[in-house]
């Protein structure tokens, strides 16, 4: 069974910046979808954005220009940067690796936006 371990979330305050990381047990480089979600408290799982094979990403658009994910081939993780962070980005983030016949997600990293 494959297997995501997410890490980088933490506490930051308003205007700072964050990467998460996603590595997985299974090379990305098969992965029909990447992509990253979130879900604040009281709210439903949201999606944040998506990060083809090839062409551009594409993100929601409450993170469009803030938020930039990315694939490293070699290490078998997915990223996504955070800058000017605000305290509605607050949430447990979550990646996602999708495979012909395979679906994955990481466990959670928690974000917390606050002064």
């Amino acid at each position: 069974q494959v297997q995501l371990v997410e890490s980088g979330g933490g506490l930051v305050q308003p205007g700072g910046s964050l990467r998460l990381s996603c590595a997985t047990s299974k090379s990305i480089f098969s992965a029909n979808v990447v992509a990253w979600y979130r879900q604040a408290p009281g709210k439903q799982r949201e999606w944040v954005a998506s990060i083809p094979r090839i062409g551009s990403a594409n993100y929601a658009d409450s993170v469009k220009g803030r938020f930039t994910g990315s694939r490293d081939y070699a290490k078998n993780t997915v990223y996504l940067q955070m800058n000017n962070l605000k305290p509605e980005d607050t949430a447990v983030y979550y990646c996602n690796v999708r495979w012909s016949g395979e679906n994955a997600w990481g466990q959670g990293t928690q974000v917390t936006v606050s002064s």
